[in-house]
């Protein structure tokens, strides 16, 4: 069980683009207040960090020699106070940067939640769930340092190197140029090793995606079922096993790239104060200006000052550069087309009679590839009426378009030409919230949370009563087993329902679309898995929900449709037939062909 690559590729970016800095930078723009208060802080702290080595030369040149207690008392005093008042500021600053960065998290995880909520269904049938869930739980996450901390150590230690060489300038100017003189040299360094980490920090975020995904699908209740049942516990371990390893290769790649480089440029730094004893001692050897013991002191003080934020500048780079690589996968989501949006103005119906109407209908999975020639269309020319309260029911082989039509009254999917009308308005006008409350959907996929009954049932209405959710139950005829179990409708259904049988998930979803009272409902193969005597409790429950609605039912058996007021057949994305039950069996035709295949089969089981 193998997994190189997610489902779905993301387009190219080019990973450099400035824009994508800019675009980065936007994400904190609603919280520039509180980032000036940071900056506020960190030009104090700096401040004051700058003043302790001058404290430190008066003592030294001035308080010690001269015996002046007094002013040694008073300069000490000074040096402590920087140290207070420098860790007040760190901490004030730590706890602004971290809030701002936590909210600029909450703001992406949000904006991705949203994102995926609004793309088509198309899109979920071809990335896999742990594809969805890496980039929210993974790349977001991976991103807490950058966005909580790396901000602010920027400014922090670009305000500490700045006016560092302010001081150190100030003190000797000679002595500042020699500090100085392999700074270029760090910083391309820095560059190249943040280059190496973000190509890495890209793989190793995919690899991360696909463990994710096999995990999803392999420990799910289904994913369970499947491997034992079928004998591949052991095979599908080993399989996690390699991917795990490949994910230790890539972990041990990103945390050692570049690492002899830096640790050079931290050997080079921590010389430098010999290096700066050394410079001095030659410079009064060959009889330069002397050097007083309290500037030098406060000198190496200060270029010890320098060489901490200059090295976590350099490092806050690479990191910088590591995360422009998890940015960009968020961003790739952030920029995917929502295919069904609403229109600019929409239309809200409050109240909907149920009146469907398909004129000239299709619909292409690839309208480009249709377009093209290259495949057909999967639904050609549909034109069907069902008025408000009527019947319509669908039917034919699989694989004809059935419930792709039914997926397009609720807009699952747009229709690629034609149009989708509810009460003579076409569906793509309508706000969403109007769709939702007029139609219902029961499919044979029922999902159901790893909640309560209660919780579940109240996913339709919020709101909803225990004497609302009680009613429900028992029109869809699930009340009775529900008042049997020991916690009754506070019972936990387990992962995705698997503590009910598959009759019985069934009549809690038809409970679920009751609570919402919609006056379009569509059954797509409502009871096509369920054995023959669930699938007359569920029928009877179906009854009881689509009666006074409009209901467009998707069947394979057709013992479900028999009293449709209209029956369709589709054969290969167009209408074969319509009519009713009687007239289709008279026409003897595709329908005809299938009541006898029903029959057939009925009569060997």
């Amino acid at each position: 069980m193998r997994h190189d690559e997610p489902d779905w590729t993301p387009p190219p970016a080019d990973p450099e683009q400035p824009a994508q800095v800019r675009r980065i930078l936007r994400l904190f723009r609603p919280y520039r207040g509180r980032l000036a208060l940071v900056g506020l802080l960190v030009a104090a702290s700096s401040l004051v960090s700058v003043a302790s080595p001058f404290l430190l030369r008066e003592v030294l040149d001035v308080a010690i020699p001269q015996g002046r207690t007094g002013l040694l008392s008073l300069l000490a005093i000074g040096m402590i106070a920087a140290a207070v008042v420098n860790s007040v500021f760190g901490v004030l600053q730590t706890l602004v940067s971290t809030t701002v960065g936590q909210r600029v998290m909450h703001d992406l995880r949000t904006a991705v939640y949203d994102r995926l909520q609004r793309m088509p269904l198309a899109f979920f049938t071809r990335t896999r769930t742990g594809e969805v869930q890496s980039r929210i739980a993974n790349d977001i996450g991976g991103m807490q340092a950058t966005v909580t901390s790396t901000a602010t150590s920027l400014v922090s230690n670009l305000t500490s190197v700045v006016a560092t060489i302010v001081a150190m300038l100030a003190l000797d100017w000679r002595l500042t140029a020699v500090s100085l003189l392999l700074l270029p040299v760090f910083v391309w360094i820095s560059r190249r090793v943040g280059r190496e980490r973000k190509r890495i920090t890209s793989q190793r975020q995919k690899q991360m995606a696909a463990m994710a995904a096999m995990v999803t699908e392999s420990l799910s209740v289904s994913g369970i079922l499947l491997g034992r049942t079928m004998g591949r516990s052991d095979s599908l371990t080993q399989a996690f096993g390699k991917e795990s390893e490949r994910l230790v290769g890539l972990e041990v790649r990103s945390s050692m790239a570049g690492r002899w480089r830096m640790s050079t440029i931290g050997i080079v730094m921590a010389a430098m104060p010999a290096v700066i004893y050394w410079a001095a001692g030659i410079a009064l050897r060959a009889g330069g200006p002397a050097i007083s013991l309290g500037t030098l002191v406060a000198f190496v003080s200060l270029q010890q000052g320098l060489f901490r934020p200059a090295v976590s500048l350099l490092s806050t780079g690479v990191q910088m550069q590591t995360s422009l690589a998890l940015f960009q996968r968020i961003f790739e989501y952030l920029d995917l087309p929502v295919d069904i949006a609403e229109p600019d103005r929409p239309v809200r119906l409050e109240k909907v009679r149920g009146d469907v109407r398909f004129e000239r209908v299709t619909f292409s999975y690839d309208p480009e590839a249709q377009a093209a020639g290259r495949v057909g269309a999967t639904l050609s020319g549909i034109d069907l009426a069902v008025p408000a309260g009527g019947s319509l029911a669908v039917v034919g082989p699989t694989g004809s378009g059935k419930s792709t039509l039914s997926y397009l009254v609720p807009r699952l999917y747009d229709v690629t030409g034609g149009r989708v009308l509810l009460d003579g308005v076409d569906v793509r006008e309508l706000d969403f919230d109007t769709l939702a409350r007029a139609v219902g959907v029961v499919s044979q996929e029922t999902y159901l949370f790893h909640a309560s009954v209660a919780d579940n049932l109240r996913f339709a209405k919020p709101d909803a009563t225990d004497e609302e959710l009680v009613a429900a139950a028992r029109a869809a005829q699930i009340h009775d087993h529900i008042a049997s179990l020991p916690e009754g409708y506070d019972t936990l259904v387990g992962e995705r329902g698997y503590r009910f049988s598959g009759g019985e998930k069934q009549r809690l979803a038809i409970a679920r679309t009751i609570l919402r009272d919609p006056p379009v409902l569509i059954l797509d193969e409502a009871t096509s898995a369920l054995d023959t005597r669930t699938e007359h409790a569920v029928q009877e429950a179906i009854d009881a929900l689509s009666a006074g609605r409009t209901t467009i039912t998707i069947a394979h058996r057709l013992s479900t449709v028999r009293d449709a007021d209209q029956i369709v057949v589709l054969d290969r994305g167009r209408v074969a037939e319509r009519g009713t039950h009687q007239e289709l069996l008279t026409d003897d035709g595709h329908y005809a062909a299938l009541v006898r295949r029903d029959a057939r089969l009925t009569a060997d089981v």
